[in-house]
């Protein structure tokens, strides 16, 4: 190598140096830019936290402070990073790597040490440098330099003032915990959407925590009722029933001869038995097993009850401590609310002062609006709290028992709130799918304007009725219908929704007005009567719930068709609008139409024929299919579930008292026998059923009624009495000794239908109600009456059941006496026969049972068909008798 070529050499060499210190500046850039930002999503990610929805991460929130702007430039400049291509990386590994191997083999021809380098080390210096020529001739040729100098600079423009939290939305910075992800779009809150959301829950948390005290009292005291109430039935049982646990196993002599007579005895004796004689320590440990398993039998079965005939101490100091937890909570109907708080408590510490925003990271289907929504409720929630703050409990009597038969469905709201009163999960679920049930399940249910407490078949129905829209809800009467409706309102109210209208017959639009005002922070706007305009205006103008009847529709329908927005229509005692070419049934199908949610509420879907409730469940889900050619029961309910819950009294109001009906046939009097065959040979079926009512004094049934009266007062209970018939009504009225309020008919006035049935409440025992049956056995609550009498059988199986379920309900807290007065050889044998043929068609569609014994019409008559096959029959009857007396 000559002198040209060295000096050509050490000018390549001072090229390549220059361009590789670039090129591993630039990599050193690129790696610390990379670092940074992974370390700022490193902090990020640590601080985030989940919020768990139904058991499952519904959101990541990322806290955001105002220094965090830096994690922010790193990741955007990260993101502005140039992209090297694999042609840049096989540069800069060329310039940082190959070269200087390069470089270091030409040295030594480079210097003076050339002359002392062997003829091996001189070939491999020469063909590093015709290696150095190539390489240098294509960096040159590439304009690698050039390359090098963009390497080294950002992409675009870096504004750190306009470099904002709103970037770490961009796709392009590629934030991990928003790049790796589907669903809804993340969302940047600024901090007045969370402002006090901290405080909010340490208020809620301190307000739980002061009424656990009160809550855990009331429980410990329940526990005392069940014990005793266990020791009790241990103290009547037998020493024979262990052997019953043990299989006959056990030898008992020694027992009887000790005089320990009972299994509670054991107990009390204890490891004592084993001094007996004839009883040994293993004997004595068989006997205390087989006892305490009988003990914790009882116990697992033993509910809680409160038996107003006996008062005990420890039951007395049970409803003192419910009154006292539930005069001081403050979290009454606000179940949902608490659990939105729950929900949120990992931001309680995530959030803090320095706090500016917060990142929202979906993880399923939830938008980060649903979050917001949670943190508003909660908030809400706080400060209603904090505008009812309580000290401790207030306004408990000296005798809770008065409080208690006041209000006794509180009470066991509460029971059942502590798990004393237990509800199957299946028969909650009435008929519905799997499916459905699990959506149901899903479904949140706000209690922020909701003030009264829900059982879990409840709440179960109003987030049914949410799922579905549209629903038919068939509680058996007397579960609360009114209040799984309510429930559904006070839900949509605090989702934004105002306006809510509840169409009714005339005689219980007091009593949903009442419910209205009572049970929860809505406004109720009376639209009947007099006063029906101003309110229909106030209502349109403030919205809340308008109560209205079907007849009032008819004059509503215009104004109601010009209302943009109607949330939601609750149609009560639904089985009004079960013939689809009546005007009030077009009217008030045509709401539920309009409506975005509609509620049918009624104890009897099913009075004649399963085609009426088909009609019913067209108004709410016209999609439905029912087939016509299979109407079993369990095909009629698998079809018809989506729209239609139906639970019964029996299986989810455990603590119902006994329900007893009992038939007392009665002969007919001379004078009930002469009126009888008089109303027989005119053929008039009406009359023939109110006979042997109407002779006062002279009749049977008359009498009957008034030894039952006395026998009520005797034993401190209320009666009501049933009729068909406004002359009975008027005979009953006329013949019994006390206090009697009525008639109730369909002529009183709503407005004091209620009115009469709270003085009547009001009254000593041995009080008597007289009411129509299909007039006062429609929607009024009757729980102070005990007795129910029907003067004579009723055409539908339903009509019964209605009219003692205004007695037999949720609240009552007596056992409930049924008596129907009936005469023998007449009229009466003929209807409670087709009444037990309707009933159990009843049972079969309407009911959970497996029962399909017969189509929807088998055993349906109508009335023109019964009264001729009735009427023929007791003529002849009556005809062969006389002319055998004769």
């Amino acid at each position: 190598m000559n002198k040209t070529e060295r000096e050509q050499i050490r000018r390549l060499v001072a090229d390549f140096k220059q361009w590789g210190q670039r090129a591993a500046d630039v990599q050193a850039w690129h790696h610390t830019v990379k670092d940074a930002a992974s370390s700022g999503e490193r902090n990020l990610r640590s601080r985030s936290v989940e919020i768990i929805r139904a058991g499952q991460a519904a959101w990541r929130v990322v806290p955001l402070q105002m220094n965090d702007t830096g994690i922010v430039m790193r990741l955007w400049e990260r993101a502005n990073l140039p992209v090297t291509t694999a042609g840049d990386r096989a540069l800069l590994r060329l310039l940082t790597e190959d070269v200087p191997r390069a470089i270091a083999e030409v040295g030594p021809l480079l210097s003076v040490r050339r002359f002392f380098t062997g003829s091996a080390r001189k070939q491999s210096a020469d063909a590093a440098g015709e290696s150095l020529r190539r390489h240098h001739l294509a960096v040159t040729g590439a304009d690698g330099p050039t390359r090098l100098e963009q390497l080294g600079f950002f992409t675009a423009p870096v504004d750190p003032a306009r470099l904002g939290f709103d970037a770490l939305l961009d796709p392009a910075l590629r934030f991990d915990l928003i790049s790796r992800r589907t669903g809804p779009e993340p969302e940047i809150l600024d901090r007045s959407v969370f402002e006090g959301l901290s405080e909010a829950l340490a208020a809620i948390a301190k307000v739980v925590a002061s009424e656990a005290s009160y809550r855990s009292a009331a429980r410990d005291a329940g526990e005392k009722v069940r014990h005793a109430e266990v020791q009790r039935l241990l103290q009547e049982m037998p020493v024979d029933a262990l052997k019953a646990a043990t299989r006959d196993r056990l030898r008992l002599g020694a027992l009887s001869q000790a005089g320990i007579g009972t299994v509670q005895e054991v107990l009390n004796w204890g490891w004592s038995l084993q001094t007996l004689p004839g009883v040994g320590e293993t004997s004595a440990r068989h006997m205390l097993g087989a006892a305490q398993t009988l003990w914790q039998t009882t116990y697992d079965e033993m509910p809680v009850r409160i038996d107003i005939n006996s008062r005990r101490p420890e039951t007395t100091h049970l409803l003192r401590r419910l009154a006292e937890w539930d005069s001081c909570r403050q979290t009454r109907g606000a179940s949902a609310d608490l659990e939105r708080a729950a929900e949120l408590a990992p931001l309680r510490t995530a959030v803090r002062g320095e706090t500016r925003h917060l990142l929202v990271i979906p993880t399923r289907t939830l938008a980060a609006a649903g979050l917001v929504e949670s943190i508003q409720i909660v908030k809400r929630r706080a400060e209603l709290l904090g505008a009812s703050s309580a000290s401790g409990p207030k306004g408990v009597g000296s005798d809770p028992w008065d409080d208690f038969l006041t209000r006794p469905a509180d009470y066991f709201a509460m029971l059942s709130e502590l798990g004393f009163i237990t509800e199957d999960e299946n028969a909650v679920h009435g008929d519905l799918p799997e499916e459905i049930i699990k959506a149901v399940r899903d479904q949140a249910l706000s209690g922020e304007h909701l003030t009264a407490s829900l059982r879990g078949y409840q709440s179960f129905a109003a987030r049914f009725a949410l799922v579905q829209r549209k629903v038919i809800i068939g509680d058996e009467m007397g579960l609360g219908k009114t209040i799984e409706a309510l429930a559904v309102l006070a839900h949509l109210r605090s989702r934004g929704e105002t306006h809510f209208l509840v169409v009714c017959p005339a005689a219980v639009v007091t009593n949903w007005v009442r419910e209205v005002s009572s049970k929860s922070k809505l406004r109720a706007h009376r639209v009947h009567g007099p006063e029906r305009d101003r309110a229909a205006r106030t209502w349109v103008r403030d919205g809340g719930v308008a109560v209205t009847t079907y007849e009032t529709l008819a004059w509503w329908e215009p104004a109601l068709k010009e209302l943009p927005d109607l949330a939601c229509t609750v149609v009560d005692e639904a089985h009004y609008i079960k013939n689809p070419q009546a005007l009030r049934t077009i009217r008030t199908n045509d709401l539920i139409a309009r409506s975005d949610r509609a509620i049918l509420l009624t104890g009897t879907p099913l009075e004649n024929r399963v085609d009426e409730f088909r009609n019913l469940a067209s108004y709410v889900r016209p999609d439905l299919t029912v087939d016509a050619t299979d109407l079993s029961p369990r095909t009629f309910r698998r079809q018809i579930a989506p729209a239609y819950l139906r639970r019964n009294q029996e299986d989810v109001l455990t603590e119902l008292p006994e329900l007893v009906e009992v038939e007392e046939w009665l002969p007919m009097s001379a004078a009930d026998t002469a009126r009888y065959r008089a109303a027989v040979g005119r053929g008039n079926f009406m009359e023939m059923r109110q006979a042997a009512m109407l002779q006062g004094p002279r009749s049977e049934k008359v009498q009957r009624l008034i030894e039952i009266v006395r026998e009520a007062e005797e034993n401190q209970r209320r009666v009501i009495v049933f009729s068909h018939f406004r002359e009975v009504l008027d005979m009953v009225a006329r013949s019994l000794p006390g206090p009697v309020f009525g008639p109730l008919t369909g002529s009183v006035p709503a407005s004091q239908r209620q009115q009469m049935v709270d003085r009547f409440s009001l009254a000593r025992h041995g009080a008597v109600l007289v009411a129509q049956i299909v007039a006062g056995g429609v929607g009024l609550n009757i729980q102070s009456a005990s007795v129910v009498v029907i003067c004579e059988p009723q055409l539908k199986p339903t009509t019964e059941a209605q009219a003692i379920a205004r007695a037999h309900r949720m609240g009552q807290v007596q056992s409930v006496q049924v008596h129907r007065l009936l005469s023998e050889d007449s009229v009466d044998q003929r209807i409670v026969e087709l009444l037990a043929g309707k009933k159990r068609l009843f049972d079969d569609f309407a009911r959970v049972s497996d029962m399909a014994d017969s189509t929807p019409e088998a055993v349906d008559l109508s009335e023109a068909e019964l009264v001729r096959e009735v009427v023929a029959a007791e003529r002849q009857r009556l005809a062969e008798r006389a002319s055998v007396e004769a």
